[in-house]
């Protein structure tokens, strides 16, 4: 029964946890035991399930209880299976989802050699517009993930087919992205070609997307300016955010949230 496995999947991360923190008494069980069904429930016939298996998959990532070896023989296959161009849509939808969330629990290495020449071709394709919406939200991620030798080799080509995609919703969702993307690059690489391709984006036809670029133009900007001078950084989770003065510390503005969220309100200080 399907209920039955979605409950087993629910139960996999406590277990792995115990496991863990039990090692001495059951040092093999969980990768025996357990990762293999993990890895069999990603492709399981019943949505639910699948679903119950990637949740619990990142879970076990994001407590870093899969080793480097599963990661890379184990999981990235099926991965990669799953999101291969012959694959059943919804299966590929699921997979590059998968993909894009933890993209940033996995080494650079590993999201460079095995999961970034997927993520590419993702990007381009012309089956699913689902697919390369999600690639457009999660670029910014992947960028972060890879760094900025392969952000500017491999990813900025691909951002630009998004960003010129003819579905809005696609430049949309790259306009949303745009100051994680231009954070990753140089300074060349933001004034030469970022800068022309955000200005397409303020200048779109749909009014969604210009006003999703609008909202980015502040934080876009602030990629621009020196961290140590400006007092702005990105934070782990891609949100653009002030490190105040050390003398403004205790004063009252700065008691204001460090979240910058761009408005059309003054941000002078009082």
């Amino acid at each position: 029964e399907p209920t039955v496995r979605t409950e087993l999947m629910e139960q996999i991360p406590p277990i792995a946890i115990f496991l863990q923190e039990s090692r001495p008494k059951f040092p093999t069980a969980f990768f025996e035991y357990l990762m293999p069904i993990v890895v069999r429930y990603l492709t399981d016939v019943n949505n639910q399930v699948r679903k119950a298996g990637q949740e619990a998959l990142l879970i076990l990532l994001e407590q870093d209880l899969v080793s480097q070896s599963d990661i890379e023989n184990k999981v990235c296959p099926i991965l990669l299976d799953l999101s291969a161009p012959d694959s059943d849509d919804e299966y590929k939808v699921e997979a590059v989802n998968i993909i894009c969330k933890m993209a940033s629990m996995l080494s650079r290495t590993t999201v460079e050699h095995m999961l970034l020449p997927r993520f590419c071709e993702l990007c381009s394709d012309g089956k699913l517009f689902q697919v390369r919406k999600i690639c457009a939200a999660n670029f910014g991620d992947i960028c972060n993930a890879v760094g900025q030798e392969a952000t500017e080799r491999l990813l900025i080509p691909k951002f630009f087919e998004l960003c010129s995609d003819s579905v809005w919703g696609m430049r949309k969702a790259c306009a949303e992205c745009f100051m994680a993307v231009s954070y990753t690059t140089s300074p060349e690489v933001r004034r030469s070609k970022l800068s022309p391709l955000f200005i397409s984006l303020i200048s779109d036809t749909c009014r969604w997307v210009r006003q999703a670029a609008f909202q980015s133009l502040g934080p876009f900007i602030s990629t621009f300016a020196n961290p140590s001078s400006a007092g702005l950084y990105i934070r782990e989770d891609g949100t653009l955010s002030i490190r105040p003065p050390m003398q403004d510390v205790n004063s009252s503005s700065c008691q204001l949230s460090n979240s910058i969220t761009l408005t059309s309100s003054s941000t002078n200080a009082t």
